[in-house]
């Protein structure tokens, strides 16, 4: 038995979510059914991060184990053989058999995409949030920085999350403009369910010059979801990369080019 690492690129607008469901498509049951041809027996796949329904992903790491003997060109392509075209391994590797995808992260990194234009895009309407009102792109990166360090993100946190505790620990946010394009690029230990994108909504009310920039301080303090912004639409929004310690030798993520 080898494990082995691989980076899944995908577009997730067809598919319920990352995580396997039992009466719908997933990324995760396309790429499992995919390596299950390619090994000649089943496999399963754990991830680094499970995103939501319509929620796209750039350098999602996962691992799998395998006895079957095959080259890492050779789970690589013929496992792209099998997959639809949304779906992409970009590269596969061995790795140690202590690697986890989802264990042995020390970070998840998420972008959220806004197209900032007067007119809506038809090539981007599944790929970027729109929004023709003006977003002040430097008010909502002073107000997010109230969101860095290691906090109670009860304020943020999906109605369906699961997690034991709203503790996460976010190491860096940004907000930015990019000619048409707002971005949000937000680095955290881990995610709380609907995390980034309850956050996106908030800093919107921000951007539109609705609320002021310290009233993200005040939801932080609060917890109190309701009190937030909303939920920004799903289209936008890409796991981007994990982060691993050196010694695991995954390679880091390309500069992320969209847009």
């Amino acid at each position: 038995m080898r494990r082995w690492a691989a980076a899944v690129e995908y577009v997730g607008t067809r598919y319920s979510g990352w995580q396997s469901q039992p009466h719908a498509i997933s990324v995760q049951g396309e790429l499992e059914a995919a390596l299950s041809k390619v090994a000649a027996h089943p496999v399963a796949v754990s991830a680094a991060g499970r995103t939501d329904a319509g929620v796209h992903g750039y350098a999602q790491v996962v691992h799998f184990d395998s006895p079957s003997d095959r080259r890492p060109d050779g789970w690589l392509l013929g496992c792209n053989t099998h997959l639809p075209a949304d779906i992409s391994l970009r590269w596969v590797q061995p790795v140690r058999e202590d690697f986890h995808a989802r264990h042995s992260a020390l970070a998840r990194r998420y972008r959220y995409v806004i197209h900032n234009s007067r007119a809506r895009s038809a090539l981007l309407s599944d790929r970027a949030a729109w929004l023709a009102w003006t977003l002040d792109a430097g008010a909502m990166h002073r107000a997010a920085q109230a969101l860095v360090g290691e906090l109670d993100f009860s304020a943020f946190r999906g109605a369906q999350c699961q997690s034991s505790t709203a503790m996460r620990c976010v190491t860096d946010i940004g907000v930015r403009r990019d000619g048409d394009f707002v971005l949000l690029d937000i680095r955290a230990n881990a995610f709380l369910h609907h995390m980034v994108r309850n956050i996106a909504g908030s800093l919107l009310e921000v951007g539109q010059g609705r609320r002021a920039e310290a009233w993200i301080a005040e939801l932080l303090a609060g917890r109190d979801r309701c009190r937030a912004g909303m939920n920004a639409p799903a289209q936008g929004l890409y796991f981007v990369a994990a982060d691993y310690p050196a010694e695991f030798g995954i390679p880091a993520a390309p500069e992320f080019w969209l847009p």
